[in-house]
C-alpha cells in the first residue's frame, strides 16, 4: 500500500528532528520514495547527510540547489508528492502555513502542492496550548490538512506535558490512511464504539473484560479513510486515528449517553465495543479492604444497541466461545440489527488483543459471509463494504 509512492518529508527546526530519521528509514524500507526537505533551522539539529544516507536521495535545503535534479525545487517537489508530511512541525511553520507565508523551501512546497498534507506538531507544551497555535491548527484542519496530535510525556525542556512528536508508527499509519482513501463513504456520518467498559466497584477496582479496542479503532480509521465523518466512542486507550473525533468513556452508562448524542444525524452505528453486561449496584466511596469473601450485588447494564433507535444502520459484534452462528443470529434479531459480525474468541489469533480476526458477517436477511483470518484493518474494510452497500440502496 506504500510501495512506489512518493512522500515529501518536511523537517522543521525542533529537537524532535532526530525522530525524522527513523520515519524516513521505515518509509524507505517500505518501498516509499522519500524526498526530504529541511528548513535551515532543522539542519542545526540533524545533518542533511544523515537523511540522504538513509533515503539514498539528495536532501533539499534551499530553493535553488544546483546539485539537485529538481530545477525549481518547490514546484518540482510539490508535483512529485503523493503526500507531504511535516514531522516535526514547529509553531513557526504551522503559523506560516496558516497565514499563507512562503519564505522557505518547505512552506513554498506545501503551498504549491495539490497532494494531501499531514502535520505532526512538536514543541514546548505551552507553545502548543497557546491559543494562537491552536487557532492556526484549526485553520489548517478547516483547509483539509491532517493534524496528528502530539503525545504527552517528557519534553526537551525537562517538563512533562503535551508536545512530543507522535510516534513514528502512528505517523506512518496516517500516511497510509491518506494514501488509501476511498470515497464511497464521503458525506456519511458513522459512529463507532470500541474497547471494554469498566464498571467500578470502588475507587480502585472495577468489573471489565479483555477487549483491547483494536477492532473498533480499525473500523474508525478505515471509515475515515473512505471519506466518512467518524465519531469514535471508546473505553480503550489507544492512539487516536487521524481525523477522527474521539469521545473517551469508561462505563456502559457513559457510553450510552455519548452514543445517544453522537448518533443524531448519523448514517450508521457500528458497535464494536465489548460493553460489560453487569455493574455493581452500589459503588463504594472508599477502597474496600481485603477480606476472605466479598459479595457484590450486580445489576444489568443498558443494552445500547437494542435501546437506541433511529433511521441509521445498526451493526453489532458477537464475541462467542460456543454456538457462534446461532448465538449471533439471536443477537441480530433481538437487537434489530442490519448486520452482525461474529467471531469465535477461542480460535488462535482471533481472540481479544490479537491484531487479526476470523469473523462471519450475517445480515438481517440471513445471508452468511464467512471470512478467512485477516488483519483487523482488512476485516474493517469488509464490514464497511457491507455498510456502504446498504447505504447505496437507501
Amino acid at each position: 500500500m506504500l510501495e512506489g509512492k512518493t512522500v515529501v518529508l518536511g523537517i522543521a527546526g525542533s529537537i524532535a528532528a532526530y525522530k525524522a530519521a527513523d520515519l524516513a528509514s521505515k518509509l524507505t524500507q517500505a518501498g516509499v520514495g522519500v524526498e526530504v526537505v529541511m528548513t535551515e533551522a532543522a539542519t542545526r539539529f540533524i545533518t542533511p547527510l544523515t537523511l540522504s544516507s538513509i533515503t539514498g536521495r539528495p536532501v533539499v535545503t534551499g530553493m535553488w540547489q544546483p546539485a539537485s535534479e529538481f530545477s525549481i525545487e518547490h514546484v518540482s517537489l510539490a508535483e512529485a508528492a503523493d503526500v507531504v508530511v511535516i514531522a516535526p512541525a514547529t509553531a513557526d511553520i504551522i503559523a506560516k502555513l496558516a497565514s499563507g507565508i512562503a519564505d522557505d523551501i518547505l512552506t513554498c512546497t506545501v503551498l504549491a502542492t495539490r497532494a494531501p498534507v499531514i502535520i505532526a506538531p512538536a514543541m514546548n507544551d505551552n507553545m502548543y496550548r497557546n491559543p494562537v497555535t491552536q487557532e492556526n491548527l484549526s485553520r489548517l484542519k478547516a483547509r483539509g490538512f491532517v493534524i496528528i496530535e502530539p503525545g504527552y510525556g517528557r519534553l526537551a525542556s525537562g517538563k512533562t506535558g503535551t508536545g512530543r512528536l507522535a510516534e513514528v508508527d502512528r505517523i506512518i499509519d496516517a500516511i497510509r490512511q491518506v494514501l488509501q482513501r476511498k470515497s464511497d463513504l464521503a458525506g456519511r456520518q458513522i459512529v463507532v464504539t470500541a474497547g471494554g467498559t469498566r464498571e467500578p466497584i470502588d475507587p480502585v477496582r472495577y468489573i471489565g473484560n479483555r477487549s483491547s479496542g483494536k477492532m473498533g479503532y480499525a473500523l474508525a480509521g478505515v471509515a475515515r479513510e473512505r471519506g466518512a465523518k467518524v465519531t469514535l466512542v471508546t473505553a480503550a486507550s489507544l492512539p487516536s486515528p487521524a481525523e477522527v473525533e474521539v469521545i473517551a468513556v469508561e462505563t456502559a452508562l457513559q457510553m450510552k449517553r455519548a452514543v445517544t448524542r453522537a448518533v443524531k444525524g448519523a448514517d450508521a452505528l457500528i458497535m464494536a465495543a465489548a460493553v460489560a453486561d453487569y455493574r455493581p449496584e452500589e459503588v463504594a466511596r472508599a477502597k474496600i479492604k481485603k477480606s476472605s469473601r466479598l459479595n457484590l450485588e450486580l445489576v444489568a447494564t443498558p443494552d445500547i444497541l437494542a435501546e437506541i433507535e433511529g433511521g441509521f444502520i445498526k451493526v453489532g459484534f458477537a464475541a462467542e466461545s460456543e454456538d457462534v452462528i446461532a448465538n449471533a443470529r439471536k443477537k441480530l434479531e433481538a437487537k434489530g440489527l442490519d448486520l452482525i459480525v461474529a467471531n469465535d474468541i477461542t480460535q488462535k489469533d482471533s481472540g481479544f488483543g490479537a491484531d487479526s480476526n476470523k469473523v462471519t458477517i450475517i445480515d438481517k436477511n440471513g445471508k452468511i459471509e464467512d471470512l478467512p483470518l485477516m488483519t483487523k484493518r482488512e476485516v474493517a474494510d469488509r464490514v464497511l463494504d457491507r455498510v456502504a452497500g446498504i447505504l447505496g440502496k437507501r
